[in-house]
């Protein structure tokens, strides 16, 4: 991983470019889970020990994965399914109790489309935390006590995002954090179309290249669990997959064994990347890459996450009380 370490946030690619060349990876568990439909795939990696921390090169943690091009598209039942099985893997991870307190944080930057996925969730949220102690008996118990904050990033505040959390955390006294952010992925196929579920933690910024304090259960001193989607890709990884399928291409079409078959066939991924970024550096720089509809897949992915935190934070609020609520 050294070697080849194409930018990715996603524990799910970086177990499939371990695996193309093992067979399995020692302390990682990699699970892919039934979902009723053939156009979602959920997945499950679990990162069990130093040596899985070492290979993978993220935290021990679980990191569940849907992936989906219905996500980025406006299509209703689509998203009706993915909403359940993400609110299911968020109800699996949080272990909530009856009176669990959770603060939802979104973070990003509301001025760059591709990283406002979190102050865009934030603003979807059901916080409760305010009107909870007024609620009549039989609503108290079908709501939590949920609080949400968008902290902004450390460009326009001045402040580490992670100092600003774990003040607000030391006031309101959580039991567990929920942060969405932005990601990068490997493949451009994944930008808007894959969902990241980890009780791990995250950086935030990550996504645009940014990373800063970690927000985890070490720095926070509560579970953080997070929620990213990848929003953008970086243009060396655009070239590089654009030059694989090209490689593809002509190694189909000429013949084997010739000469330049074999060396077609013989170029070295991690020498063919780190040639890419050279090339383009002077160019383009530590540049990333979004998809020109982000302001609309945008929309539809906050939606998508809001109404998987809600459902999985009130048990007696389905996806119907919430669109009459925020409507």
């Amino acid at each position: 991983m050294s070697r080849f370490s194409i930018r990715t946030d996603l524990a799910i690619e970086t177990a499939q470019m371990l695996t193309e060349s093992e067979k399995s990876i020692e302390g990682v568990e990699v699970e892919n889970i039934e979902t009723g439909r053939d156009d979602i795939f959920l997945s499950r990696v679990k990162i069990e020990n130093e040596k899985g921390e070492k290979a993978m090169g993220r935290p021990i943690g679980n990191y569940v994965t849907i992936e989906s091009a219905a996500i980025k598209e406006n299509d209703a039942d689509a998203h009706e399914k993915i909403i359940e099985l993400l609110s299911e893997a968020l109800i699996k991870l949080l272990k909530l109790e009856k009176n669990s307190t959770i603060l939802v944080v979104g973070l990003g930057n509301w001025n760059v489309t591709p990283d406002a996925l979190g102050p865009k969730v934030i603003s979807k949220i059901l916080v409760t935390r305010h009107i909870r102690e007024s609620l009549p008996e039989q609503i108290d118990s079908s709501v939590r006590d949920v609080s949400a904050v968008s902290p902004g990033v450390m460009g326009i505040t001045g402040i580490e995002t992670a100092e600003i959390i774990k003040g607000i955390a030391q006031r309101v006294k959580p039991d567990f954090i929920i942060a969405i952010d932005a990601l990068a992925a490997r493949r451009s196929s994944r930008i808007n179309a894959t969902i990241q579920l980890t009780d791990s933690g995250i950086s935030p910024g990550s996504g645009l290249g940014a990373k800063r304090m970690t927000l985890n259960k070490q720095t926070m001193g509560i579970p953080v669990v997070a929620i990213g989607v990848p929003t953008v890709v970086d243009a060396a990884t655009l070239v590089n997959d654009t030059m694989d399928n090209l490689i593809d291409a002509l190694i189909s079409r000429i013949k084997t064994g010739s000469e330049f078959y074999n060396m077609l066939s013989g170029l070295d991924k991690s020498e063919k990347y780190d040639l890419i970024q050279e090339i383009l550096n002077p160019y383009t720089g530590n540049m990333f890459v979004t998809p020109k509809e982000v302001d609309a897949v945008i929309e539809r992915l906050a939606n998508i996450i809001s109404n998987s935190i809600n459902i999985a934070l009130h048990p007696g609020i389905n996806r119907d009380d919430i669109n009459r609520y925020f409507n």
